[in-house]
């Protein structure tokens, strides 16, 4: 029924089975204290390893880098730990999994930073925003975001080293790769949008000094384990968290034309379909263009995301627009999704009150065809 969503395809060190990977999907359940993933985790992963790829929720490369309550990092050996059991599980079924490397920057809250301090950006510039704290009660809630402290160049040198470490951390973790996330508002995309960004050192300005960071990133991130296990994650025209861009083409396009340097696993970029968890019903009139410009200029594995089904990604696969397509909120409910698709049967339907945080209902407990 979808023969282009059903063939195999390579990235990197690895060969996909098939085109429906799992999206990166903030949920909130890492076991505390230490923001190690858990036993309820490692079933959440393990239940989705026929997905052609999974790429993990966000997780934050050190503390400094964590935005939100209960969310996983990559940075302690507990937390190495906690990923090996999640990784594990996944290739005993068959999967393969890439951990997706965050630092949040200037969404972030006091509470989570070392020492109290305020979180760190590119400028001192406040997110339209919020971020999710725990309360005095143990439970949680939404928080205003502070001013941010604007970044020296020897902070930011320290953080590139912190993503080395992390994809380290990943490896020794038993991935097979990670996704650098250099989209959706946070630290990297921080630096690439002229609206977080008003630096006037190496670091601002033009597109290809904002685009440095990241770039500095994946250079640091290549060498240590292997461009072929390294991929990127761009959000283009992206609103989200008070984003936007004076040249978008430019910007991305000088993103895209510098990232064909190295030979990663792919590229994912996400197209304007939702801001945060809702629809946008004001996408720019200028995506379609510039999608279609990025995948001309890009001479890798291509992902994209961005609200599609079945039949949408069958067409995007057949026309050239992307190789691989990642689904998010139906991998939710459905753990068996590709089955689903190839079968033709229904999908589960997702509850967003069980999206952030709690237990199993709303997580592992979605069933599975027959």
């Amino acid at each position: 029924m979808y023969p282009h969503l059903f063939t195999p395809i390579a990235i990197g060190r690895r060969t996909l089975t098939h085109r429906i990977a799992m999206a990166p999907l903030t949920r909130s359940r890492a076991g505390q204290p230490g923001n190690v993933p858990n036993a309820m985790n490692v079933e959440y992963y393990r239940q989705r390893a026929s997905a052609a790829l999974i790429v993990t929720e966000a997780s934050q490369i050190s503390q400094q880098g964590q935005g939100y309550a209960w969310t996983p990092g990559i940075h302690s050996a507990e937390q190495i730990e906690g990923w090996r059991a999640v990784s594990d599980a996944v290739h005993s079924e068959g999967g393969i999994i890439f951990l997706q490397l965050w630092h949040v920057g200037r969404v972030s809250h006091p509470v989570f930073q070392p020492g109290g301090a305020a979180p760190v950006a590119p400028s001192a510039i406040r997110a339209p925003g919020k971020t999710f704290i725990v309360n005095a009660d143990g439970g949680g809630e939404w928080a205003d975001v502070p001013e941010p402290q604007a970044l020296t160049v020897g902070d930011i040198a320290a953080i590139v080293d912190d993503y080395r470490q992390a994809a380290r951390n990943a490896i020794a973790a038993g991935m097979d790769g990670v996704e650098i996330h250099a989209g959706n508002g946070y630290l990297i995309d921080q630096f690439i949008n002229s609206n977080s960004n008003r630096r006037t050192d190496a670091y601002g300005g033009s597109p290809e000094n904002r685009a440095r960071f990241l770039l500095d990133v994946v250079a640091a991130v290549s060498d240590e384990i292997g461009a072929d296990r390294v991929a990127v994650r761009l959000t283009p025209m992206g609103r989200f968290l008070g984003m936007g861009d004076d040249a978008p083409e430019q910007t991305f396009g000088h993103i895209v034309e510098r990232l064909n340097a190295w030979p990663l696993a792919y590229l994912h970029l996400v197209e304007p379909a939702v801001v945060g968890t809702v629809k946008d019903d004001n996408v720019d009139p200028r995506w379609d263009a510039l999608m279609i410009a990025l995948r001309r200029a890009y001479r890798g594995v291509l992902m994209i995301a961005g609200g599609y089904d079945a039949d949408s990604a069958e067409r995007a696969i057949a026309n050239g627009r992307a190789d691989l397509i990642a689904f998010g909120r139906p991998f939710l409910a459905n753990p068996d999704l590709p089955a689903r698709i190839a079968g033709g049967h229904p999908l589960n339907t997702p509850d967003p009150a069980t999206f952030f945080g709690g237990t199993e209902a709303g997580y592992t407990d979605y069933p599975a065809l027959g």
